[in-house]
């Protein structure tokens, strides 16, 4: 798969809120997760493995989604980049209003990086 139909299809499974299924499908075996340095939400993974933990474990401190919203993808070479709005009450943060980019890189169908800048 190219990147574009990467995009597309992470795009179809976003809009649905199918996250896991997303790393399923498309994360490579060394994938790695990227968070901004001190972040109180999550930090840095790599493997699928600890990955789908690190998604895991933020997931099971969601009390509450309030709002959640994913725009379409931005595509150029192997990379694309969507933004992440998100209202969520969160133990133990309460309620938060994260506004994100996130960017994914791609090599023979395969995402090997995610990085979450906000």
């Amino acid at each position: 798969m190219t990147t574009q139909q990467v995009a597309a299809r992470f795009n179809e499974l976003a809009q649905q809120e199918k996250w896991f299924e997303i790393q399923e499908e498309f994360f490579s075996d060394n994938v790695k997760s990227i968070d901004p340095d001190g972040s109180p939400f999550m930090g840095y993974a790599e493997g699928i493995g600890p990955v789908r933990a690190k998604g895991k474990e933020f997931v099971s401190r969601i009390e509450a989604v309030h709002s959640a919203y994913t725009s379409a993808p931005i595509v150029t070479g192997n990379h694309f980049a969507v933004v992440r709005e998100l209202d969520l009450t969160v133990r133990p943060m309460g309620r938060v209003q994260w506004n994100q980019i996130m960017l994914y890189e791609v090599k023979d169908g395969r995402i090997l990086k995610e990085q979450f800048f906000y």
